[in-house]
């Protein structure tokens, strides 16, 4: 079995897309670089982080199957990494497939600016797209039509999606897709400062770390340093499983880079900020039992295989003695078995599965917190208000500095962010609040730093 974007030996087994992997193509003279990601909610998580490096996005749905609960999760993080999407109706060979019918889902489930592009536009298409946007409906009922620049631009606003239908193992509709992208795409430009973001870490079959990122700006050339004194000893640019080396690569495309080794996934490089934390969390955790194997070279095993995934948390328990691994579902869970036997030879297993349970509040609550032990005071009243499920946490001062001096609000702020906070019904992670300074006091004389940070934990624990 010879997959050309699926060349690991556990995705030839399983049959499944399981690390991204990049291709070069071109069509109509126009060059695409394609991000191939999983697609199975296990490994999500790599998924996530390659749509921050997205010029666009297609999301693949099955006629057979509609909009499914992941798919519904792969357009929330589109929306919320600000991907324009084109989507491609798959498998419309199957029998029982009705192509109105599920057009009607994809504008009710997704979003009212999905539009069919597989044939030609007609009028009625012309005027679900018009009627995203107020400016271009009210041009549209004077003019009658809508502009290509136009529709081209609200794409690249997602205000219009366009939709195409096909089967792809039969190539039925790859040629409109395509079409589709280079005709209603629009290339971005760059600045001139060397920018970029990592997106994925891997290693090559003789163990060499590779450090997946695209260029957001400038130039990268290979020897430059790009963090902590570390240098792009060498530059790739993959095509499937094999590579070019290239002495450099300009803005806007894709490479690895060997050398680096101190870059996490996710990190801005130069003039580029980090992406925005992941939304997705590991939900299961289980216990890993080493059999015969010595436990610490499965810990660095493990360790190296995490910072591959930024969402397989492995984590040592001084007090039991054992190695605890936080994942999506239990086939990452068997892929990361298979992969610690194949790469590193170790036989592993895991048991005592759970759920990862978080805790919030349901309304807002103050908390009061006092440090006085003799020569030492620090007073802290922290709100807790609920927000969004998924919004995570949030630290934020509404304290005058006339009331607080701003080094000790900068104290409270830190010791906020400075560990994991649990909540009190089941020691779970707290998410999902704004814990915010409200009031405070200081004494001249006898406050430190360091009172401010246990009167801060102690409010946090009375709220």
């Amino acid at each position: 079995m010879t997959l050309f974007l699926d060349p690991d030996t556990v995705e030839k087994q399983r049959g499944i897309t399981i690390f991204t992997h990049q291709a070069q193509l071109q069509y109509n003279n126009v060059p695409l670089t394609l991000l191939d990601t999983p697609g199975h909610v296990d490994f999500a998580a790599q998924t996530e982080r390659v749509l921050s490096v997205l010029d666009y996005a297609v999301l693949v749905v099955a006629a057979p199957d509609g909009v499914q609960g992941y798919t519904r999760t792969l357009w929330r993080l589109l929306q919320r990494y600000r991907v324009p999407t084109f989507i491609f109706v798959n498998k419309m060979d199957a029998p029982g497939t009705d192509r109105a019918a599920i057009m009607q889902a994809l504008q009710h489930d997704l979003d009212a600016g999905c539009v069919d592009f597989t044939d030609a536009l007609t009028d009625e298409d012309y005027e679900q797209i018009a009627l995203q946007d107020d400016e271009v409906l009210a041009d549209y009922l004077e003019q009658g039509k809508v502009a290509p620049d136009t529709v081209t631009a609200m794409i690249g606003r997602r205000q219009v999606f366009p939709c195409y239908f096909g089967a792809a193992l039969k190539l039925a509709g790859i040629d409109e897709l395509l079409t589709g992208l280079t005709t209603w795409t629009k290339s971005r430009s760059w600045p001139d400062d060397f920018g970029a973001r990592v997106f994925k870490v891997s290693h090559d079959e003789r163990g060499e770390r590779l450090t997946w990122l695209r260029v957001t700006g400038g130039a990268l050339h290979a020897k430059d340093i790009v963090v902590d004194g570390e240098k792009a000893n060498q530059l790739r640019v993959y095509n499937g499983a094999k590579f070019t080396v290239v002495p450099a690569v300009s803005a806007g495309s894709v490479c690895a880079v060997t050398g680096v080794t101190s870059a996490a996934v996710g990190q801005g490089l130069g003039a580029e900020p980090d992406a925005l934390s992941p939304l997705l969390q590991p939900v299961l955790t289980y216990t890993v039992t080493t059999g015969s194997a010595d436990p610490h070279e499965c810990l660095l095993a493990m360790q190296q295989l995490a910072g591959e995934d930024p969402l397989l948390r492995v984590t040592w328990v001084c007090t039991l003695d054992e190695i605890h691994v936080q994942v999506m579902g239990t086939i990452q869970l068997e892929v990361l078995q298979q992969l610690l036997l194949a790469r590193f030879g170790l036989d592993v297993s895991f048991v005592q599965g759970g759920i990862i349970y978080q805790e919030t509040v349901t309304a807002p609550v103050e908390g009061v917190g006092h440090f006085e032990p003799l020569r030492h005071y620090a007073e802290v009243h922290l709100m807790l208000t609920p927000t969004a499920p998924g919004s995570g946490l949030r630290f934020a001062s509404d304290c005058s500095v006339d009331v607080l001096a701003s080094n000790w609000q900068h104290q409270v702020l830190t010791s906020l962010a400075a560990k994991e906070h649990r909540g009190v019904l089941t020691g779970a992670p707290i998410t999902d609040m704004t814990i915010t300074l409200v009031n405070g006091r200081a004494s001249n004389v006898h406050s430190v730093g360091g009172d401010f940070r246990e009167a801060t934990w102690r409010a946090y624990g009375k709220g």
